[in-house]
């Protein structure tokens, strides 16, 4: 990580975005502003933009690994689109709060993006589990058992925390495919996440293992917010600017870096 900071200025300005809105947001906590605070509102509005700046620099890293070309390459540009699409959802929240001052309708076009990412994610892990050499573990006993486990004991807790008291709705089909579709999706993309790591333990190695491994924290960060926020809106607790949007700023700030820190391995590679 050190290595990439003092290498990339890319990843130094990374660095910069994630403690500048780290910084501006625990000044708004001091401040112990109301939750709808136009403090709050402006903070809520930008912070996406460090996946911005991680997703547009995800795209050119991708080129670099030869795009769709390439296994990793699809896997980079995956995961860059996926933060790209992040950015899209919040910008669409911040439209609605900040500008038409009116609650966010749900399902929204934001929300569309936001289960988009779910889809991008779990093509990217997929392309990187299979760049991992995850298929030679699951030739074991272990690695079978571990591949139905993991999958089955996070779509069981998906379902004992937000599908178990469900009531369907199929006058509004598009609401119940979002609901049913953004916890399951989340388990699927966290779960193939949990196996590439405990599966390739064996067989990932060299310069690219501790990259892949960030890139795999960095998705359970995003799985932390994304279940932080459906508890709190089910709750109705959420609100602009609270926790929940510091964590998904650190959840962008940590895939943006470690795409970033792809580039470094590239260099090396190439000398």
């Amino acid at each position: 990580m050190l290595e990439t900071i003092k290498s990339q200025w890319a990843a130094r300005v990374t660095v910069a975005i994630f403690l500048f809105f780290t910084i501006w947001w625990i000044i708004l906590q001091f401040m112990n502003l109301p939750p709808e605070s136009e403090h709050n509102q402006l903070w809520g509005a930008l912070y996406g933009l460090i996946a911005l700046w991680g997703g547009i620099w995800g795209v050119l890293i991708a080129q670099k690994w030869g795009g769709f070309r390439s296994i990793i390459g699809r896997s980079i540009l995956l995961f860059a689109l996926g933060l790209l699409f992040q950015e899209i959802g919040q910008i669409s929240y911040a439209y609605y709060i900040s500008f038409l001052h009116q609650p966010i309708p749900y399902p929204s076009i934001g929300d569309l993006f936001f289960y988009a990412t779910i889809v991008l994610y779990i093509a990217a892990v997929t392309y990187m589990a299979k760049a991992a050499g995850v298929h030679i573990s699951l030739n074991s006993l272990t690695g079978k058992l571990q591949a139905i486990a993991i999958p089955v004991g996070i779509l069981l807790f998906s379902y004992f925390f937000f599908l178990r008291e469900y009531v369907f709705d199929f006058s509004q089909p598009l609401t119940i495919f979002l609901d049913l579709g953004v916890p399951l999706g989340q388990a699927i993309y966290i779960s193939l996440a949990i196996l590439t790591f405990t599966l390739s333990k064996g067989t990932l190695g060299g310069v690219m293992k501790n990259k892949v491994l960030f890139i795999l924290f960095a998705l359970l960060a995003q799985y932390l917010a994304d279940w932080t926020f459906l508890y709190q809106a089910s709750q109705e607790t959420w609100y602009t600017g609270g926790i929940n949007d510091y964590m998904f700023l650190v959840s962008y700030f940590l895939m943006s870096f470690g795409l970033i820190q792809l580039l470094t391995i590239f260099k090396k590679l190439k000398q």
